[in-house]
């Protein structure tokens, strides 16, 4: 498997969800630095989803110059999961450095800190 990249947008097995988490194979953004992604056997990511979200940022943010996304897409940064490299596939784009700091930025407020 291809090296795993923190901002790297990739599809990933959410599936064993409940409530409402996201589930099943979805797009994810990649939060880890890329040394946790090399040396733990697993990421820290974000789910996606291309439905519009009436929660905005931090709990949403608009992924605005992600490539290659066939549609308008969303970061539910209230949906972050850790995944074992093995449920994580095919890269599909990367989010800009600005995005990916507006995500952690989100996920601190969302977390307290």
């Amino acid at each position: 498997m291809a090296r795993i990249l923190r901002g790297d947008i990739r599809w990933a097995n959410l599936n064993s969800a409940g409530g409402a988490e996201q589930e099943g194979m979805r797009p994810v953004v990649v939060l880890s630095k890329n040394i946790f992604n090399e040396k733990s056997g697993t990421v820290i990511v974000a789910a996606l989803t291309s439905q519009p979200q009436k929660a905005g940022f931090p709990l949403t943010l608009e992924l605005m110059d992600a490539r290659n996304l066939s549609k308008r897409s969303w970061v539910k940064i209230s949906q972050i999961r850790t995944l074992s490299v093995q449920r994580v596939g095919e890269r599909i784009s990367s989010a800009n450095e600005e995005d990916v700091s507006q995500i952690i930025e989100g996920l601190n407020e969302v977390v307290g800190v």
